[in-house]
């Protein structure tokens, strides 16, 4: 893996000297053993009556989704694990089907789910997904190499990109904005499929000129491939962004603040959309509302995890990318604290 083969260059992310970063609490080896007791249905009554862990689906390991999925498993109660997996599509794919109680998407990804639209329309519109609350904004990221020849977004055909693997939020952003521009992958000479722990590696290697990534910043894949790669961040502007975030309410103009990745990065302007915690109608609505009661009421601990979230508030929270339905446990605490009628 990329971060194997480099030197670590991740900035702590600490917001206080006096209130450090918690290490996640790995689960004891009994906790493990009774969940494979219970897998196999081997486990004696009394341990039965133990819960198993909450299963929280993220996304690549190197990104912020994972990171964004262990900090919500410190400040829970009951036993949590975050879970690496394919990103936005597949964990929407997985709460639907009952394998993740509960996971984190791409704003964008879960309207086209609710919607039954592009990789959803043969399932069709997922009646049953609910949301929980939206959380960090994330913006579409293009990283290019310096000497590749891409000055602008619309100088990408030509060249040898990363579209994101199949299941990942940003193949699903990806893929609209080919759409609207009239791109198709014959207009690269070569169009990966990589996911997010692999692409930086394939840029420094000289493999692909210019990777996207939806994610919150900053990230450590996108400051390895600047820091240690001569890469650089694209603006990515134009007529049909423009078309785009008049059509679509889940997207929104988005900036990546200047020197987060050295002090000759410039400020880059683009669009982006928000994080979202799901699940489905059939997720327990009192494991719900605990969940949603201890992340408010734990907020600033929650945001000391990552300066992507130093934005949120319950009003953004509450409100912004949420296009399924709110989950019957959620409501019920947002009503108790008056934020909702």
């Amino acid at each position: 893996m990329f971060l194997a083969a480099l030197p670590s260059v991740t900035p702590s992310f600490s917001r206080s000297a006096s209130r450090p970063i918690r290490r996640v609490a790995a689960l004891p080896l009994g906790a493990w053993l009774l969940v494979a007791l219970l897998a196999t249905g081997a486990a004696p009554a009394s341990a039965q009556m133990e819960p198993p862990p909450l299963t929280i689906g993220t996304a690549s390991p190197s990104g912020v989704y994972y990171l964004t999925g262990r900090a919500l498993c410190r400040i829970l109660t009951q036993p949590c694990l975050a879970v690496g997996t394919g990103g936005s599509v597949a964990n929407l794919e997985a709460v639907r089907a009952g394998r993740l109680p509960m996971a984190l998407a791409q704003s964008d990804a879960q309207f086209r789910a609710v919607e039954g639209l592009e990789e959803f329309a043969k399932a069709g519109p997922d009646a049953e997904l609910r949301s929980l609350f939206s959380l960090h904004s994330e913006p579409f990221t293009l990283v290019v190499r310096r000497r590749a020849g891409i000055d602008h977004f619309q100088d990408l055909p030509g060249h040898a990109i990363n579209l994101g693997n199949p299941g990942s939020g940003q193949r699903g952003t990806m893929d609209v904005v080919m759409n609207a521009v009239g791109w198709t992958r014959s207009d690269f000479t070569q169009a990966s499929g990589l996911p997010a722990d692999q692409q930086a590696f394939e840029l420094c290697h000289g493999n692909i000129q210019a990777m996207v990534y939806t994610v919150g910043h900053p990230d450590r894949s996108v400051g390895n491939a600047i820091r240690l790669c001569d890469a650089r961040l694209i603006d990515v502007e134009g007529d049909v962004i423009e078309a785009l975030l008049a059509e679509h309410p889940y997207y929104s103009r988005a900036r990546i603040p200047a020197g987060l990745y050295g002090p000759d990065q410039a400020a880059v302007d683009t669009f982006g959309v928000r994080a979202t915690l799901i699940a489905s109608s059939a997720t327990d609505p009192d494991l719900v509302y605990d969940t949603v009661k201890a992340v408010f009421e734990n907020l600033p601990r929650f945001q000391d995890h990552h300066p992507a979230f130093d934005e949120l508030s319950p009003s953004i929270m509450i409100h912004e990318g949420l296009s399924a339905p709110l989950h019957e446990g959620a409501e019920r605490y947002y009503r108790e604290r008056g934020w909702i009628d």
